[in-house]
This record gives structure tokens, sequence and C-alpha cells, in this order.
């Protein structure tokens, strides 16, 4: 639980009766009677909560709001004010504060705000044991999404998930079709077994058809042993054959035959063996095109083609781009042991820009990249490759700037808030808990994103 709090406020009185009260519920109280004796003050108190007057001398509640979030991003600021107005405290909730306690308060009411904040806290901590969870069972590559799209493709998997059938997984290069394979089969009845990945293209013709289907030992030249086969390996698992349409044409043949007959016979045996495979196939390429000028073989596209799911490119899904740089920042800065803790405005307006001829691979190196090159605890415009810092501003499927920025970050509030509240059955109470916020918190985003239960 949390134990450490600081206080600060101008107003002795009030400041000192407040550590009366908090100290006698066994927190540890360190004050502070204005927003610089603050600062100075935050490396030995190491706060977990921060009650803050909004109004002071100098350094006030709202200014002292960004530096916290830099030096103790794991505090949880509580604003309070004799001046408060909705404007004021939706300002406040927009800066990163966690609750707003209008003056005069009851010990009561702030008690109360301290355990919410607490209880937040936890639920924050559980969400991140969660996350480690599905980290693994998606080979630690989570989903980041927000974009309506993006959102109804992953509900639709989910609900694939459960049945056998053959799923094509469609896009551009790097948009994270085997990220979503491995999710699938993370949610899966097959989750407890093996998931196995081919790259159809990246190994030769010659050496394809023994990768999948094994071979018997003497059955070619070099064949000192018996091999299994990626088939077998991933009996009563899921197959992931990534760049189907390089697949040639030969082989289409027998994995036609794999796939309406589930046995594979590996090169130089008699006898067939009876295979449990759930196949996820993944293409770049435009497969109904190949099939017409006569590359790939309609049958077996058909037969590949139960449920198609073409995921967008990362351009198509601009809400997802300020979510997919915090974890990708955070990735890297954990990887690299950077103190990097945030990105400027004016930079994050560019990726948000940016047209993403790679899509989230390239985001996601981008972002390693701008880690390695940074001096301070901000990314900013120059670690950013000149391509993207200087690309063109008059870009036809997105909106430049600040603005870009604004409505990237809107829009993916909105979509989590609504999909808390569908959750919940428009329960705000319980929405607010899985938001991390306050009931007051989320209150005050309904009314500002005029979004309606």
């Amino acid at each position: 639980m949390a134990r450490r709090l600081l206080i600060v406020d101008d107003d002795d009185s009030l400041r000192e009766s407040l550590a009366l009260v908090l100290g006698a519920e066994g927190y540890e109280v360190a004050l502070a009677a204005n927003g610089d004796e603050a600062l100075a003050r935050l490396d030995d108190a190491a706060p977990e909560i921060v009650l803050c007057d909004l109004r002071m001398p100098g350094t006030d509640g709202l200014a002292l709001l960004p530096e916290l979030a830099r030096r103790r991003p794991d505090a949880t600021l509580i604003l309070m004010s004799a001046y408060g107005t909705e404007e004021l405290a939706l300002e406040a909730m927009r800066r990163g504060a966690y609750d707003y306690l209008a003056k005069p308060f009851q010990p009561s009411e702030v008690l109360l705000a301290i355990r919410k904040a607490h209880e937040r806290e936890r639920l924050r901590r559980r969400t991140e044991l969660l996350a480690r969870d599905v980290e693994r069972a998606v080979g630690g590559r989570p989903i980041v999404a927000a974009s309506p799209g993006m959102i109804e493709l992953l509900e639709m998997l989910e609900r694939a998930a459960e049945y056998k059938a053959t799923v094509l997984l469609t896009g551009e290069s790097g948009t994270g079709k085997e990220v979503l394979a491995r999710a699938i089969h993370a949610q899966s009845p097959r989750r407890n077994e093996a998931f196995v990945a081919v790259n159809c293209g990246a190994i030769p013709e010659t050496m394809l058809e023994s990768e999948l289907f094994g071979h018997a030992k003497g059955a070619f030249t070099g064949a000192d042993r018996a091999r299994r086969g990626l088939f077998v390996e991933a009996d009563g698992g899921t197959l992931f054959l990534d760049e189907i349409g390089e697949l040639p044409f030969a082989l289409q043949v027998k994995l036609l035959r794999v796939l309406q007959e589930e046995e594979v016979r590996p090169l130089g045996e008699s006898k067939a063996r009876q295979v449990d495979v759930r196949v996820i196939a993944a293409t770049a390429r435009d497969l109904e095109s190949e099939v017409a000028r006569g590359g790939f073989r309609e049958d077996l596209f058909y037969r590949l083609n139960v449920l198609r799911v073409q995921v967008p490119p990362l351009r198509e899904r601009r809400e997802d781009i300020p979510l997919l740089v915090d974890h990708f920042l955070a990735q890297a800065r954990d990887a690299l042991g950077k103190p990097v803790r945030g990105i400027a405005d004016d930079a994050l307006a560019r990726l948000v820009a940016y047209r993403w001829p790679g899509n989230v691979r390239e985001l996601e190196n981008v972002i390693e990249r701008a880690v390695i090159l940074a001096r301070g605890d901000q990314l900013g415009l120059a670690e950013l490759p000149a391509n993207v810092v200087h690309q063109e501003s008059a870009e036809s499927d997105a909106v430049g700037g600040d603005l870009s920025l604004r409505r990237a970050r809107r829009a993916a509030e909105t979509e989590m808030i609504r999909r808390a509240l569908r959750e919940t059955d428009g329960n705000r109470t319980h929405a607010a808990r899985l938001l991390g916020i306050s009931h007051r918190a989320l209150l005050y985003k309904l009314k500002e994103y005029g979004i309606t239960d």
C-alpha cells in the first residue's frame, strides 16, 4: 500500500492538520510550503502520492505536474483548491492529475481520495502483471491498439481463436501479421502446444519440402538422419506459414493435400502420418491476382481463405501511434538502460503525420534509434530520422502538426472509455477502475468527449 505522502500547501494550519490526520493513519508524511520546496524534497521524501494546493506563490500545482511526471513518474498527484471550477479541474486532469479536491473538505474525503489512488495503483500493477503474462503468451510482443479498426479486428480474431479454421492474414510488410498469429494461438485451446513459424520465402525450394513435411534417413544426398518436419513438430498446435505467396507451385499441391487429408508423408517414406495442426497463413501479396495470372493455385487459395483478415497499414490507424511510441520507448529504454522518459509533442506530431511505408516495424526501429541517440530524458526532433522530420506537410490522408496529435490522443482515449463502458455494462464506477482513473476524472472525460452511456 502507498505509505509515503508529500503535502504541498502554503497554508501552515492546513498542512499541519493534514499531517496529523494522515500520520495517525500510518502514513509517512513529508511537508512543503510551496512548489519549489516540494521539488527540493522529491528525492529524499520519495512520495508515492502528492497532495498539492493548486494556487501557491512561485511554482503552483499545475506547474508542478510536468516536473513531477519527469522525476517521479510513478507518483500520483491529487490537487486541492478553494478556487475550484469545472474548467480548472478538467485542465488539471488533462495535465495528468489523478484527482481534485475542492476546499474546504473533510479529512474523510482526503483519506478516500488516497485510498482510491492506492486502489488505482494496485490495479495498474495487476494489469502490468497480466500484460506480462500476455506478452509471454504471444512471444514477448504485445498488441498495442486503440483505433476502432484494429480493436474490431482483434475482437474478431478472439472469437475465431477457439476454432480450428484456417486464417489468412493479408497486409503490407511490417504490419504485425506474425504477432497477430501468435495472439490467435495464445487465445486458442492449443495455447499450451507448440507454435511453429516458417517463412516460405526464406528457405530454398530444394529444402522447403523437407522442412515442412520431413524426410527419411537416406531420402536424398546428405540426409544422414531422419527429420520430422514442421507439420509434425506443430502437431496439436499451430503452424504459421508466413509469406505463403512465395510457396513454389509444386509444393502448393502437397500443402493442399496435407490441409485436406490432415496427414503428411515425409520424403523417402511410404507411410503417411496423421497430424492435427491449425494453420495460419500470411502474405503481403495479392493472392487473388496471383491466382488470376496462374502463379497460385485457386483450390489452395480457397482452402486457406476460410477466415481472411486484412491487417491495416499504420498510416490508416494513426490513433495507435502515440500508444505504440510509448510502448516501443519503454521497451528500448529497458533494453538499452537509458533514462529516456518521454517524447516532445512536436516530435510525436511528426511521427503521427508520417506515412510509415515500413509500418509498425519501421516505427519500432525509429524509436530504438532515437533512444540510442538521445542525450537527455526526452526524445525530440533531433533524434528522429531526416525523412521523418522533413516529410511533406501536405499529406492527403493526414492532418499535420499538433492537430493530428490531439486527434490521435482524443480518439485513443475515447475508444478506451467506450470499451470500458461496454465491458462494465455502463457502470461508470467499474469503468473508471478498469481505466485506472478516478470516478470524477471519468465524468469529466465523458463530458469533454461527448460520450453517452
